[in-house]
């Protein structure tokens, strides 16, 4: 099992550039199972983790998919799909597998998927999901951990979500591309990655309007066919960079950004004393020079400030002068990283859904441990500011969402070498 060691303590400087969304390359990859005919190609495509997972779920249906790693390509041709089943096996790995049952609905009628697994943040229900394709028309079933749905046809719905579910909003747009009728959703998720998906599924030949907002509707059309597409960079990544600028006092120009789908957090940053510039042709210097000032924020749906950066937020504020509090409304499990961060020397408290983050001077280097994605994402942050070296076990985690990061902030003068215990003890025997 891969770790990272990280000598803490080094000023980052230089140019560093942002992959693809992971949440939103994930549904487009679900989304081509739509394509009745032709081959889909996403461009800026990084070797996450759970790209090969997903990918491994569409071949197991019959799908062809061909993913240059090194030039960041992916090409599926779900013609050939023939099977309409996502196995406990793939599906346990994460939890956007799910996606894959509005889109074998809506083209073939039927779908089998177990219920999905991914990272242990608190309970997600899939329940808006299966109420919603009820709502179109699907039976569904749920037999020993398996939800199995059928349906001789959707039918448009107006279709209204008890809360901003963004995987159940995009789980529905796709379903609804080929059901006969319009369907509305009430109470959409609005994150820059749904709009994302409607502009993929339009260019295929859907016909979405709305996302982006609160009330979305979907005009079902008769067939959909494969294109060619750019994913755009991701937020999380793009707000990762930033604070490692920041964490490190350092000076980072951080390419391929849109600062416009990051406002909340660039303002944090901002009130916490680093310095963010849009230099144009989406390019954003970072850079700070001083002590970070505590802020306090609370996490929320888009455009909320987002809870995939609430462990990495945590990290900057332990080492900011004065006291914040991190309040989490999303999911119930998200402060796993706490513990670790104090074992780098941060002084957290946390009491139900909210985390005091009192400011210390430095952090020192220590052995933690990742609990998921963006927590491990924020343990690299402290260990980057932390004096000596810091050992990061289970960086799976960290490779479900983020690209050979350790080259690229070593690219910028971070120390962080990623090593297997194992594998060096067998190859010095």
């Amino acid at each position: 099992m891969d770790k990272f060691k990280v000598i803490g303590g080094k000023r980052l400087e230089g140019e560093v550039e942002v992959f693809g969304v992971k949440n939103g390359i994930l549904p487009m990859i679900a989304a081509s199972i739509l394509a009745g005919r032709g081959k889909t190609i996403i461009r800026n495509v990084p070797n996450f983790r759970d790209v090969i997972t997903i990918s491994k779920i569409l071949q197991e249906m019959g799908a062809e998919i061909n993913y240059d790693k090194d030039n960041m390509v992916i090409e599926i041709n779900c013609e050939t799909i023939e099977k309409y089943l996502a196995p406990y096996e793939m599906v346990k790995q994460m939890r956007a597998s799910f996606l894959v049952i509005g889109p074998l609905l809506g083209r073939f009628g039927q779908a089998e998927i177990s219920l999905p697994g991914g990272c242990a943040i608190g309970a997600r229900s899939v329940n808006m999901h299966i109420d919603a394709l009820g709502a179109l028309g699907a039976k569904v079933a749920q037999e020993e951990g398996v939800i199995k749905a059928k349906t001789d046809g959707l039918k448009g719905a107006t279709i209204h979500l008890d809360f901003p579910t963004h995987t159940g909003t995009e789980n529905i747009m796709m379903a609804a591309c080929l059901a006969d009728g319009t369907t509305t959703i009430i109470n959409a998720a609005c994150e820059p990655e749904i709009l994302e998906l409607a502009n993929f599924l339009n260019k295929m030949g859907a016909k979405i309007k709305g996302a982006g907002t609160s009330v979305i509707t979907i005009e079902g059309v008769k067939q959909m066919s494969a294109v060619e597409y750019y994913a755009m960079p991701s937020r999380i990544e793009t707000a990762f960079f930033f604070a490692a600028a920041a964490i490190t006092r350092g000076e980072l120009i951080v390419k391929n950004t849109i600062l416009s789908n990051l406002e909340i957090v660039a303002d944090k940053f901002r009130q916490m004393g680093v310095k963010i510039v849009d230099t144009g042709n989406n390019k954003t210097l970072v850079k700070a020079t001083k002590r970070l000032r505590s802020v306090s924020f609370t996490t929320w749906p888009y455009p909320g400030f987002p809870t995939d950066f609430q462990p990495q937020m945590m990290a900057l504020l332990s080492v900011a002068k004065g006291t914040g509090v991190a309040k989490e409304t999303i999911f119930e499990n998200r402060f796993m990283h706490v513990q670790e961060l104090n074992r780098l020397g941060a002084n957290i408290r946390v009491h139900l859904d909210e985390a005091v983050v009192i400011g210390v001077d430095s952090l020192r280097g220590a052995p933690v441990m990742a609990s998921d994605l963006q927590a491990g994402a924020g343990l690299v942050l402290a260990a980057l500011a932390a004096e000596g070296e810091s050992t990061i076990d289970r960086v799976y985690h960290i490779d479900r969402g983020y690209d050979r990061i350790e080259e690229r902030l070593n690219s910028v003068g971070a120390s962080v070498k990623r090593f297997n215990p194992v594998k060096e003890v067998k190859k010095n025997e």
